[in-house]
């Protein structure tokens, strides 16, 4: 079996992945202006990823970015779902032990990216669920 080459960005097709990585570089862009340090952007794991990583001192958040149009598809934190948790847990577990360091701490975040008119509108959901462990 062949391996999956990675596209780039700019060579994206599809709406909707051009419309994630809109809302994850708007959200980026976000928490980097509030003194977040950008670790990772779309680490793989498998054939998962994770948005983004983030640190602050010892406070390492793994975020998921929701990007919407509009309301029509519900609230971004309603896309989370167990299935999608699991998947981010397994993928915090690879990089914790990849790139952790003693005395870190780690929480999951969400950023709900809304595209509007008038530019992106970002709500920061902080230590938004608990790994079960």
């Amino acid at each position: 079996m062949a391996a999956r080459r990675r596209v780039p960005f700019d060579e994206f097709r599809d709406p909707r992945h051009l419309t994630g990585v809109r809302g994850e570089l708007a959200a980026l862009t976000y928490l980097a202006d509030r003194g977040w340090k950008i670790e990772a952007h779309r680490y793989r794991f498998g054939r998962h990823d994770l948005d983004l990583v983030i640190r602050r001192g010892s406070v390492v958040a793994f975020v998921e970015v929701k990007t919407r149009h509009g309301s029509r598809l519900g609230a971004p934190a309603d896309a989370v779902g167990w299935k999608k948790r699991r998947a981010l847990a397994l993928g915090a577990r690879w990089w914790r032990r990849e790139f952790g360091r003693p005395g870190d701490q780690y929480r999951y975040d969400l950023v709900a990216v809304a595209l509007t008119g008038s530019g992106p509108r970002i709500d920061h959901l902080e230590d938004a669920w608990r790994e079960n462990v």
